[in-house]
């Protein structure tokens, strides 16, 4: 049976990630605020996704609209799916 993970971001303009996850594997994200259509987007790239492969290619993005320009929602995704890897250990 999958998980969700409630995650609330810093310094981007989505205010709540809900991230649905079962067996190490990302089953569903969706996103409260933020570009819609662009989360809609990384939700649908990175389903089916190992939690480890996502956190690698969504690690480290930045986005000139986050308040400091040195994260953006896909890194933020990163930060909820690390803290998951903690979580379930």
């Amino acid at each position: 049976m999958a998980k969700t993970y409630i995650y609330h971001p810093t310094g981007v303009c989505s205010r709540e990630l809900h991230i649905h996850y079962e067996n190490g594997i990302v089953v569903g994200l969706e996103a409260i605020g933020g570009c819609n259509g662009n989360l809609q987007g990384v939700g649908a790239l990175i389903k089916g996704m190992k939690i480890e492969e996502a956190i690698s290619r969504l690690s480290g993005i930045k986005c000139r609209g986050s308040r400091t320009g040195e994260t953006s929602c896909p890194d933020q995704i990163s930060k909820a799916l690390k803290e998951i890897v903690e979580l379930e250990k």
